[in-house]
């Protein structure tokens, strides 16, 4: 099969694909782990198929043999073999459902959790580039639809060969002439499934796409940043029409969709009455000259009633597998994405952490978002050109206890700094060392162990105060919650609120101002205890008052933690045991706040800026 290109495969690109084995066998791997629930629906399709061509030939011998006979005894032995194909038909089928259940929702379990890992240890850059709503479009639905190639398709296709099989061979044990008859209508159910099965795959695709298309919409529209922005600007009327034309769409395919399938399914009813009146034709004109008892024709009836539906099937199962393992490649595209940032099989741990951080010759610029991310997952907008040096020969100690403070320009490099110390990328050239090791020679896990970091626009889930300040410490105690909110003067806040620390903080913790999710964030930082702290902009939000609240609570926090701080604010500037004065990627000044005052330079220049606007501000 060709690669899956993200905006769904061309119909006719689709029948002339070819299935390829390593794909086969992959899928086959996935399943390994579910071989005896897999010999077991094959058992039970085996004797289901047993069962139901079991049935008309009780019936042949019910009229052929126990009613001339009058043999009122047989008859009630054929009556309750009648009744017992009928029911062992019930329970292998319920057998047979639950069987394939065990085996399809297993495995959409173990793609469901493969893909999570895999998605969530991606570099940061490749959900920078991402459509979060096609991703989760692609996480859900495709793995169903390889649920269903495995369940649905595949099992049924088995089930048909099987029963298809078992029928004709009753069939032709019964009599080959009108078996070869009632065969001979099959090249009428060949012909319109090529062409129907053609267009179905190209309404299906059409479908994925456009429900894709509203997913991301969704998304993008409905997370409280993106609603705030729609009402804001007053564009809920555009934002509706925009997604009601594709709604629309979608409903007309679906309509049209509903009706080429029954208009195809009647003709295929149709083919099957034509056919079993052909056979009664010609079996009611056997009997009658006496080659063929009544009971055999009865019984012919019955198996090719059963036989032409699996025949249908059978006809279109080339395409509809095909476009079921589609699903299968869109699952293995994202499983296939390599993670960039991995530990080296030699990593080791970094253990009782003093926070020392050598940036040695650290230079670095951002990938090309092609090679972050899958050209699919951007319904194939990737830039190919990468951006220029971010960072440029960058050399700088900080030793342990250290509060560094990154001053610069907007665009200079401090935030890439800090996303690089923490691993969230890796240095183009040079390297960062912790304690003497390169962060590429540690654990991702105890490196970020070891760092905490707290953002200008703090991330906090939609869940309680209490549950986002333990996802720093998952086995905090209530009273480890008040002590760390204490010290970032958020705790009678919290108290104040109606279930205090069982309160929901709301989507991204929009329920709370600015400044108190950067206090909560603090909070989360403390109770996190790392050896390294990174603010980048952690008081941006804070006014006069509880920025000094916030500062004298940080203040002891950061005591005997290495600490590097992004800020525009004096009083973490002026306090820094080191100040790197970064201007387009390059460190341009570094000393105390006193020293670079007296060189005049570019600090100089930022910080009677900041006096300025500090000066300019109004006090709340």
């Amino acid at each position: 099969m060709r690669p899956w290109r993200g905006r769904g495969i061309d119909p006719a690109e689709l029948e002339n694909a070819r299935l390829s084995r390593s794909l086969v066998r992959r899928v086959g791997g996935y399943a390994t782990p579910y071989k005896w629930l897999i010999a077991g629906f094959l058992v039970t399709v085996v004797a289901g198929a047993a069962a139901g061509v079991a049935t008309p030939l009780v019936i042949r011998s019910l009229i052929n043999d126990a009613i001339p006979a009058q043999d009122q005894s047989a008859i009630n032995v054929l009556a309750l073999a009648l009744v017992g194909t009928t029911l062992a038909s019930a329970g292998l089928s319920l057998l047979g459902r639950y069987w394939s259940s065990r085996i399809g929702e297993g495995l959409i379990y173990d793609l469901r959790v493969a893909l999570f890992d895999h998605v969530q240890r991606m570099p940061m850059a490749f959900f920078t580039n991402t459509q979060t709503g096609t991703l989760i479009s692609r996480l859900n639905n495709d793995v169903v639809g390889a649920q269903s190639a495995v369940t649905g398709t595949i099992g049924t296709a088995v089930s048909d060969v099987i029963t298809v099989v078992a029928t004709i061979v009753t069939m032709a044990a019964l009599d080959w002439r009108l078996t070869l008859l009632s065969l001979a209508i099959l090249p009428l159910f060949l012909l319109p499934s090529k062409r129907v099965g053609t267009v179905l795959a190209g309404i299906t695709r059409e479908s994925m796409q456009l429900n894709a298309s509203m997913n991301t919409t969704m998304t993008e529209r409905f997370g409280s940043a993106g609603a705030l922005l729609v009402k804001l600007f007053g564009r809920q009327d555009a934002e509706l029409d925009r997604f009601a034309r594709r709604a629309s769409r979608v409903r007309d395919i679906g309509v049209r969709q509903a009706v080429f399938a029954r208009s195809f399914f009647i003709g295929l009813s149709l083919l099957s009455a034509m056919g079993l009146a052909v056979v009664y034709w010609m079996g009611a004109r056997m009997v009658a000259d006496g080659s063929l008892l009544i009971g055999d024709l009865v019984a012919m009836g019955i198996l090719v009633q059963r036989v032409y539906s699996p025949l249908a099937n059978l006809t279109n199962a080339r395409v509809d597998l095909m476009r079921a393992f589609v699903s299968f490649e869109r699952v293995f595209e994202i499983l296939d994405a390599p993670h960039a940032i991995v530990d080296a099989p030699d990593a080791t741990g970094l253990a009782d952490p003093a926070g020392r951080i050598e940036l040695d010759h650290v230079t670095f610029t951002y990938p090309a978002a092609s090679t972050t991310t899958i050209a699919s997952l951007t319904e194939g907008r990737v830039s190919e050109r990468e951006s220029g040096v971010v960072l440029e020969d960058v050399n700088a100690i900080i030793e342990p206890g250290q509060l560094v403070a990154l001053v610069g320009p907007s665009g200079a490099g401090k935030s890439t700094l800090a996303s690089l110390l923490a691993r969230l990328y890796d240095v183009s050239s040079g390297a960062i060392r912790v304690d003497g090791v390169d962060v590429r020679r540690l654990s991702q896990a105890s490196l970020r162990e070891a760092i905490g970091v707290v953002n200008q626009d703090p991330h906090l889930f939609h869940e309680t105060v209490a549950a986002n300040l333990r996802y720093a410490k998952p086995d905090a105690t209530d009273a480890e919650l008040v002590a760390a909110c204490s010290a970032a003067r958020i705790h009678e806040l919290i108290a104040s609120l109606p279930e205090g620390y069982d309160t929901l903080v709301g989507d991204r913790g929009y329920r709370l101002s600015g400044g108190e999710k950067q206090r909560l964030a603090i909070a989360r930082m403390l109770l996190k205890d790392p050896a390294i702290v990174v603010l980048d902009e952690a008081t941006s939000h804070l006014d006069t008052e509880n920025e000094a609240l916030v500062q004298a609570a940080l203040d002891r926090a950061l005591d005997g933690r290495t600490a590097v701080v992004i800020a525009h604010r004096l009083s973490t500037i002026i306090d820094a045991d080191q100040i790197l004065v970064l201007d387009d990627g390059t460190i341009a000044e570094r000393g105390t706040h006193t020293e670079l005052l007296a060189d005049g330079g570019l600090y100089a220049d930022l910080y009677r800026n900041l006096v300025r606007n500090a000066a300019e501000t109004p006090t709340p």
